[in-house]
């Protein structure tokens, strides 16, 4: 992908926002790998959680938005316990998680749930899965 990187991409409004939500420093990332590395769910992810990082450093926060990587992140920290630099990456998939759905898109339509699958889903993990994607 090429890009065209110029200082308002960098310092846009919405690389402000996702530092604000998550409440992390962006900038603080070098990119070793170490949160790719451990991550369990990088098998499934279009983009591996450092090349998300390295997209919205780089002001190209609309391309992380569109990846299926912010959806399938699971949350457990292990990214967080790897990094050196002590970057939250679980909060910043959540940031980019809310500015899609401030959007008004979303991940998952409740009423594309089969229902014969609401008797075999445990409550707990139906109802998390609905806060984590609505």
């Amino acid at each position: 992908m090429k890009a065209e990187l110029t200082r308002e991409t960098l310092h846009s409004n919405l690389v402000r926002r996702v530092e604000e939500i998550s409440g992390q420093n962006l900038l603080a990332c070098y990119q070793c790998g170490r949160c790719s590395a451990g991550c369990p769910s990088a098998g499934v992810m279009d983009l591996l959680p450092n090349q998300v990082i390295r997209l919205v450093q780089l002001g190209l926060v609309h391309e992380a938005m569109a990846s299926r990587t912010i959806w399938y992140c699971a949350a457990c920290l292990a990214c967080e316990a790897r990094c050196p630099k002590g970057v939250e990456l679980p909060r910043v998939m959540e940031a980019l998680r809310e500015l899609v759905m401030d959007r008004g898109a979303d991940h998952l339509a409740p009423a594309t749930v089969p229902p014969e699958n609401l008797d075999d889903w445990p409550q707990q993990a139906f109802i998390g899965g609905f806060r984590k994607y609505t």
